[in-house]
């Protein structure tokens, strides 16, 4: 059985790096981010409930609508959760899925940036979080998305701090552009691999 990571940090914090780090080290790395977006398209379920939500408009030939969906969502938490509440499940679901197909792996990771808030925490043994400085993140996130300053300032604001994330964390690796990022990620490594016994009874 393997030990499951979640991987998680703010915007611009650089948790994508980390997982393709991960990846070329040999642990399979499931993005929630994109899994999440195919099946909001391929799902029947998800597909069924948007469209009893917000009505046939939600998709546009075939597509979600993000323009319509973004428009319900936008500064209403409660809207939010509805959504998150028909989305996630289905997620968690499709995680579990892909977990079975790699059980011969070692360790194997979700990337998610709403890991805690998502309430995926509990479906990994560890939770890896990505830091680097507000203003870091804000920097890369601008030159990223080619954003303004104040969207992605409003962006940050709108995520769990990094403090409340440190907090439920297992491990932090630092990606201020300043500290190697690969010897954080190989010792993270080494460190899952000499606790899989601890982390990951056997099967009776």
């Amino acid at each position: 059985m393997a030990i499951k990571i979640g991987i998680t940090g703010g915007i611009g914090s650089g948790k994508s790096v980390v997982s393709r780090l991960l990846e070329v080290m040999g642990v399979p790395v499931y993005i929630s981010d994109i899994e999440s977006k195919r099946l909001t398209v391929s799902d029947s379920l998800i597909r069924r409930e948007l469209i009893s939500l917000l009505g046939e408009d939600i998709y546009t030939d075939g597509e979600l609508n993000k323009t319509l969906l973004a428009s319900y969502i936008f500064g209403n938490p409660e809207h939010i959760r509805t959504v998150n509440g028909i989305i996630h499940p289905r997620v968690r679901d499709d995680f579990h899925q892909w977990v079975k197909r790699y059980d011969a792996y070692p360790i194997v990771g979700m990337e998610s940036a709403i890991l805690i808030e998502a309430g995926f925490a509990g479906e990994v043994d560890a939770v890896i979080m990505v830091y680097a400085p507000e203003e870091i993140r804000i920097t890369r996130a601008m030159q990223r998305d080619t954003a303004p300053r104040e969207l992605v300032e409003r962006r940050v604001r709108s995520q769990m701090s990094d403090e409340d994330k440190r907090i439920q964390a297992d491990f932090v690796i630092v990606n201020d552009g300043e500290t190697p990022l690969i010897p954080q990620v190989l010792e993270l490594i080494t460190s899952l691999s000499k606790n899989i016994a601890y982390l990951c009874p056997p099967k009776k």
